[in-house]
């Protein structure tokens, strides 16, 4: 970490990453103009409004929202769960994040992020996933995984949580760009699979307020940085007017490959893939297709490590689970079954069948649809 950088700076400038509704970029304009984020705080409204050409209500409603948190608990809490909040000064702050035109001012990180020469892809698509999304999501994130490749996605449900829980199969690191603070976990039911992103030396990022709730606009935004720690983004399933297309379209704005996987053609959710494609995005029909992508002076070994992995890799046959998943196993035979309904069925308390539910997903047996469990067809 820069110790150049005074502690009462550092804190200063959490307060002023608290202001949510100014572009980062605008920030660091402020930055340059004042000299310092402390500078920034000593102005009132309309100084600063006057001095950096803001709306004085703009001007106003910054300082309100900087000197709402208190940076030293946003500090403190973030070491209390074995975080970390990093300004781009510090060593720790990943480059592409800094090469990105709109780099936060101060990112909070649980976990290890991928050093700079570490190849990264972005898979991202729609919370509506469909079985075939499914499939495809869990293919090419494990195959990645495998080949040395670290996913960044957005631990959202549907394809972002397939694409992670692929990862953790495979015990590879994998990234998450979330839009609440990292001292929440949004959706809830990701919890399990947050501890077993950092168990397996993944890491979560946020550049929200370690406590912020989840708000809509928060996840376009954080769209901007998958794009950004991304190369290239893999757009999975997505309606044509979907988060997904508009992390397509920030990756580049970033100069960043876009790719995106065809999909059926009377699928909502394969009209934004399939409307990339007819824009020129690159198709993706196999992890091959998106190895050729990733920068040349990281792909070293990968495509040799994807094509051993996949000539390796065998099935996993039921008895390979434990006794207590087994049960479960034997619970949903070929039905779709609840939380509840499980386990009351194997007579368990909810927080033990959950458990079992999540390791079973992991592990690929199990697939979650619109809250009910079945057995996964892949």
């Amino acid at each position: 970490m820069n110790a150049a950088i005074r502690a009462e700076e550092r804190l200063a400038r959490i307060r002023l990453n608290a202001f949510l509704y100014f572009r980062a970029d605008w920030l660091a304009r402020l930055l340059e103009i004042f000299g310092s984020a402390q500078e920034i705080l000593r102005q009132d409204a309309q100084t600063l409004a006057r001095e950096a050409n803001l709306n004085p209500s703009t001007a106003a409603n910054l300082l309100k929202e900087a000197f709402s948190i208190n940076p030293q608990e946003e500090w403190d809490k973030t070491e209390q769960i074995g975080g970390h909040i990093y300004i781009p000064e510090d060593e720790e702050y990943p480059q592409a994040l800094r090469n990105c035109k709109e780099a936060p001012i101060a990112i909070y990180v649980l976990g290890k992020l991928p050093a700079a020469q570490q190849a990264c892809v972005g898979l991202v698509g729609t919370r509506k996933i469909t079985p075939y999304g499914r499939r495809v999501a869990a293919k090419l994130a494990g195959e990645l995984a495998q080949a040395g490749v670290v996913v960044v996605s957005g631990l959202a449900r549907g394809i972002d949580s397939e694409c992670h829980a692929a990862c953790v199969r495979a015990k590879k690191p994998t990234v998450g760009v979330i839009g609440t603070g990292i001292g929440r976990c949004y959706p809830p039911e990701n919890r399990a699979l947050e501890k077993a992103i950092l168990e397996h030396g993944g890491a979560v990022l946020s550049e929200l307020p370690f406590n912020k709730p989840p708000n809509a606009f928060h996840f376009p935004r954080r769209n901007r940085l998958i794009a950004a720690l991304s190369q290239p983004v893999v757009v999975i399933e997505g309606e044509v007017k979907s988060g997904a297309l508009i992390t397509a379209k920030l990756a580049l704005e970033q100069g960043k490959d876009v790719l995106a996987v065809p999909g059926p053609i009377d699928s909502l959710q394969s009209g934004g893939p399939n409307s990339l494609l007819t824009q020129g995005a690159g198709v993706v029909t196999c992890v091959a297709d998106i190895l050729e992508y990733i920068p040349q002076a990281q792909r070293f070994g990968l495509e040799a490590r994807f094509f051993e992995h996949t000539a390796q890799t065998p099935a996993k046959p039921e008895e390979t689970l434990s006794a207590r998943e087994q049960q479960v196993m034997h619970a949903v035979a070929d039905g779709q079954l609840s939380l509840d309904q499980i386990a009351l069925a194997i007579e368990a308390d909810v927080p033990e069948a959950a458990e079992l539910l999540f390791n079973l997903e992991v592990k690929g047996f199990l697939a979650c649809e619109n809250g009910l469990y079945s057995k996964s067809k892949f």
